[in-house]
């Protein structure tokens, strides 16, 4: 049980009615959350829109409620083509790296793991400058994120295989893997087009949603929910897995596939997050704490909580990044900025909801 759900006015019979109340509930009302927050994204923007019309416009849409041609236009410019793919690909990109940064953190039983730890989101940053230093069409960037950030963690892993396989030459696997991409990144930055190419590879590494349309959702969308399926699916598993090798196999759990498969289920759902929308960290390290604070350590509430609140995290920030300012922020600066003081806030809270 984790201590954040604890009123020491109430009697213990009483509070753990109350904390398993709302373990059982959190789930649905993030469920319920997470549409409410893609409706009040689609009306922030340059040109605001209240909630009451968003509805009427999807009612209109529905053929429920009628709405004059010239409006239902202007609203179809607004909402379908320009911020629906932003805020869709918000909730896509946010719940996949909360999602894969619970599942490393499960994989791992370390608290402190993101999805960068095994070298994907900086092999990942190195294929896409090669594909703007080489090509530049924007197809081309997104195959060059995915396929070397695929190729990172293969790296690792075969490292940590040629070492032995323990848990921790996994992980000295993924830094050495890391520092290598890193390296290329950097190459790639240096030989670029100082005035067209360079400026494109750091604004693209700073992460955003500008890019976002529904062509490359509806392409890359449909694994990346597999892949968070499969790794929720994989929740009883990794609560085996948290209490050891040993004791996991004990209980029919097959260790070696089961963690190999959730680190390659979380290392796609990452991969494709840069290829959408360029790197954005804090996501994958942040709210996995903060939803075992919420939802306590159990890995098959943990990891569906996780998801929702990366996307309703990464919606908030969107909209933040769209509005303070004349110009937009890039969005990876604006969770970086959000998720140091976070992070500091919940740091002692998430380590009883580790231990609990």
């Amino acid at each position: 049980m984790t201590a954040c759900f604890s009123n020491p006015a109430l009697p213990a019979g009483l509070a753990r009615r109350w904390r398993g109340l709302c373990r059982v509930g959190l789930p649905a009302l993030l469920v319920l959350a997470t549409p409410l927050a893609m409706l009040l994204a689609l009306g922030i923007g340059r040109f605001p829109l209240p909630p009451t019309e968003v509805l009427g416009y999807a009612l209109a849409k529905l053929g429920w409620l009628s709405l004059p041609p010239a409006r239902l236009a202007l609203l179809d410019n607004l909402i379908i083509d320009i911020r629906l793919p932003r805020v869709l690909t918000a909730v896509l990109v946010g719940s996949a790296l909360a999602c894969s940064g619970a599942a490393y953190q499960a994989v791992f039983r370390n608290p402190l793991v993101s999805p960068g730890l095994l070298g994907v989101l900086a092999g990942a940053a190195a294929g896409a400058a090669l594909g703007m230093l080489y090509g530049g069409d924007w197809r081309l960037v997104q195959l060059g994120a995915f396929a070397l950030g695929g190729a990172a963690v293969l790296l690792g892993v075969l490292l940590a295989s040629w070492c032995g396989g323990a848990l921790i030459t996994l992980v000295l696997g993924g830094m050495i893997s890391g520092a290598l991409f890193t390296a290329i990144l950097s190459i790639s930055k240096y030989l670029a087009d100082p005035y067209n190419q360079l400026p494109a590879i750091v604004y693209w590494l700073m992460g955003s949603l500008a890019m976002a349309n529904l062509d490359d959702l509806a392409r890359l969308g449909p694994p990346m929910l597999l892949a968070m399926l499969a790794m929720c699916l994989c929740g009883r598993g990794l609560d085996a897995l948290s209490m050891g090798d040993d004791e996991a196999r004990s209980l029919g759990v097959p260790v070696r596939a089961l963690r190999y498969g959730v680190i390659a289920l979380a290392t796609l759902a990452s991969a494709l997050t840069v290829s959408l929308a360029g790197m954005i960290g804090w996501v994958g390290l942040l709210i996995p704490h903060l939803a075992r604070l919420l939802a306590g350590p159990g890995n098959a509430r943990l990891l569906p909580v996780s998801a929702c609140l990366g996307a309703i995290f990464l919606l908030c920030a969107d909209g933040l990044a769209r509005t303070l300012t004349t110009t937009e922020i890039p969005l990876g600066i604006l969770t970086e900025l959000l998720g140091i003081p976070a992070f500091v806030l919940v740091l002692r809270r998430a380590r009883h909801g580790w231990t609990a």
